[in-house]
């Protein structure tokens, strides 16, 4: 009777699954019946079984008119640029240049300066001598000078955009930096500020020395900000320096605005940017509405945006000069938050306490052979896990 019972049940359960299979299938062919088709897919018209009817182009011009036809007519499909289009209207918009005009020398002439340079090089028996015997020493300040006269306006713009600095300072507008902004922290080279290197807060701690071709007369506006660093609000920043009216090229006798506060990136938020931009002025500008209290030590009053600053600004004064240097966090952050800031230092990483190890037994009973390797000087331990 058990047996009889069991039998008949498993025969009921395959003839029930049996029909859920049918049922499923059935269902499943009768909603690809309905869906709507997808339309043709690209190359969908090509014979595969015979590639040799298929029409060859003959020539790349006739071959680059069909891909120009085939490019521009309309597909079902969704593409890349669609999904991007969608999720940022601005993405393919053209930016403004809000820069100084550049006037680039025309191809001819460099061209025949270049034929005259070589000429007179291949006349030079000095010169081909050491070329040849290997100890010609080129001058890398001549190399520096030719590079900022020729093409180092459009390769600072894009390690600019490189790192985000026109999106963060200038939405949807670029300059090319036509005045090199030399700017070093230390008597030597080393704390020299360029195009994205990295400096630490404490060689960054004192004002830094600023040096720049500026015309006889002429009036600058010098800005260092931080476009990371604002703990409460993404999108403002906070202004490290800040000095207008500059005659010349002579920084220290400019109208300090804000003065100058050293890197503060918070522990455990990686490397910040900070970036120093140079506008030319058309004349005297009142700053009034920009001017900081001294000594200015609040974060509230240092919030800034270069946006809102140059709107204000923008018919007296244009962006001529960028640099800029990456820092992250060590121990000299500290003291500015406690000294300079007086106020908590924030941290948004968790600092492991040190291992714990009870105190040293003379006579250690009952304890491994490395029991005295917990207690060695050094950094490094080799003892394991206990």
């Amino acid at each position: 009777m058990a047996l009889r019972t069991v039998c008949g049940a498993a025969l009921r359960t395959g003839t029930d699954l049996g029909v859920n299979n049918a049922r499923t299938f059935v269902s499943t062919a009768f909603r690809c019946k309905q869906a709507a088709p997808l339309g043709p897919m690209p190359n969908d018209d090509i014979d595969v079984e015979s590639l040799e009817s298929i029409e060859k182009y003959r020539s790349y011009t006739r071959y680059l008119k069909q891909a120009e036809q085939a490019k521009n007519q309309p597909a079902w499909w969704k593409t890349y640029r669609s999904y991007v289009d969608r999720s940022d209207p601005e993405h393919n918009a053209e930016k403004v240049d809000i820069g100084l005009p550049h006037y680039r020398p025309r191809r001819t002439n460099e061209v025949r300066e270049r034929r005259q340079v070589v000429k007179e090089n291949k006349k030079n028996v000095e010169l081909e001598r050491a070329s040849r015997l290997r100890t010609f020493k080129i001058p890398l300040d001549r190399v520096q000078e030719t590079w900022e006269k020729s093409s180092s306006p459009f390769h600072i713009r894009r390690l600019a955009d490189h790192y985000g600095v026109f999106r963060d300072l200038f939405p949807m507008a670029y300059f090319l930096p036509q005045v090199s902004l030399r700017i070093c922290y230390s008597q030597d080279n080393s704390g020299q500020v360029h195009y994205g290197n990295r400096l630490t807060p404490t060689e960054a701690a004192s004002a830094p020395q600023i040096v720049f071709d500026g015309e006889e007369g002429s009036l600058w506006t010098l800005l260092l900000t931080c476009p990371d660093e604002h703990l409460l609000d993404n999108e403002a920043e906070y202004v490290h320096w800040l000095v207008g009216n500059i005659p010349g090229g002579a920084v220290q006798a400019g109208e300090e605005l804000c003065h100058y506060l050293p890197p503060f990136p918070a522990r455990g938020t990686g490397f910040h940017r900070y970036v120093y931009v140079l506008f030319k002025q058309e004349g005297p500008i009142n700053f009034q509405e920009d001017v900081r209290p001294t000594p200015c030590h609040s974060l509230v009053d240092r919030s800034f945006k270069t946006t809102d600053f140059y709107r204000k600004h923008q018919d007296n004064m244009t962006p001529a000069g960028l640099a800029f240097f990456q820092s992250q966090w060590d121990e000299s952050v500290t003291q500015t938050f406690h000294t300079t800031l007086d106020m908590r230092e924030p941290v948004f990483e968790f600092i492991r306490p040190p291992v714990y190890h009870p105190p040293q037994v003379k006579y250690p009973h009952r304890q491994p052979l490395r029991y005295l390797d917990r207690y060695r000087d050094g950094k490094e331990h080799s003892y394991g896990i206990y």
